[in-house]
């Protein structure tokens, strides 16, 4: 590895926390217009992030050290994901480290402290919410892993780097599979991401807020971390999907030109996979919390699906 490797991997990290709030309001701008509404600004999620910066956090009396420490280690295991994922390059130093079941215990880390931090002050509406969360993950986290398990047969390793690497560089082929994935892994990112049908992320109804009902104890800087890591792990799974199912423009080489090639071929990407999960939260209403299941398992299936392809076209 060489310096020219080093500083394109840090710069990459600070690029992915500094794009996962300006994708977060494309998304925004994107659902208001499907909606016929006025969209709002572009910038808006930077100005909330800044403004609970300089906020001063209220913390409940009988909050444990778990309460202040689940900001910090959601936040943490978030950039880590976004260091280690193969998003403008595969051959950068950290990349070494992206195995795609790694990937999938930094979610569920991140997913055991929020829930264990919205149930530490004994609310109901925490312990609503944490509850519904983890059953969501229950069920998220296996068709994920399914998913996976796919993209490793066809690559023969679970290293994310190296298959994107061989799904980009390889002849045209058609893969049934990867297509079963895809719609399986969408509906995995809409319930990570408590996107509608899943969750809506503008709503504080009691009866339907899963994600929101455990940040209702937070403010502030704890409050600002967990908005900005939830918008790095949106940015994570967008990236991922852009480039395990559309791996094209995926700079193999590390040099400057093919770095500003993968960058405007991964923009471009994002770009497109937004406006289509926009349409797809658009066109559906949100399920009632007992149908979540089926949506999860029906992602399962598929992906299961494509498990059993993969064997039969080879």
């Amino acid at each position: 590895m060489t310096a020219f490797d080093w500083v394109a991997q840090i710069l990459g990290i600070f690029a992915a926390l500094l794009a996962a709030p300006l994708f977060l309001g494309w998304v925004n701008q994107c659902r208001a217009w499907l909606q016929n509404k006025s969209a709002p600004p572009l910038l808006l999620p930077y100005r909330a992030i800044r403004k609970l910066f300089h906020k001063d956090a209220v913390i409940a009396s009988n909050a444990s050290p778990l309460f202040r420490l689940a900001p910090y280690v959601v936040f943490g295991t978030m950039v880590t994901a976004a260091a280690i994922i193969p998003s403008i390059a595969t051959r950068l130093p950290f990349t070494r480290a992206a195995d795609a079941i790694a990937l999938v215990g930094l979610f569920a880390t991140a997913r055991v402290f929020v829930s264990l931090a919205a149930m530490d002050v004994g609310t109901a509406f925490g312990t609503l919410g944490a509850r519904r969360e983890m059953m969501i993950g229950f069920l998220a986290e296996p068709a994920l892993l399914m998913v996976i398990f796919v993209a490793s047969l066809i690559g023969a390793t679970t290293a994310l780097p190296q298959i994107s690497e061989l799904l980009a560089t390889q002849s045209l082929a058609l893969y049934p599979s990867l297509a079963f994935t895809a719609v399986a892994f969408t509906m995995v990112l809409l319930a990570e991401n408590a996107r509608i049908p899943v969750d809506n992320p503008a709503t504080h109804l009691e009866l339907t807020m899963i994600h929101e009902a455990m940040l209702l104890e937070y403010s502030g800087r704890y409050l600002a971390l967990i908005e900005w890591g939830a918008s790095v792990k949106q940015l994570v799974l967008m990236v991922l999907l852009a480039n395990i199912f559309f791996p094209v423009g995926l700079a193999a080489d590390t040099t400057l030109s093919a770095f500003g090639l993968g960058l405007l071929f991964l923009v471009a990407k994002l770009i497109v996979l937004a406006g289509v999960v926009v349409l797809v939260e658009t066109t559906n209403a949100k399920l009632r919390l007992f149908r979540v299941p089926d949506l999860l398992s029906a992602a399962f299936i598929l992906a299961t699906l494509a498990l059993v392809s993969t064997f039969l076209f080879r």
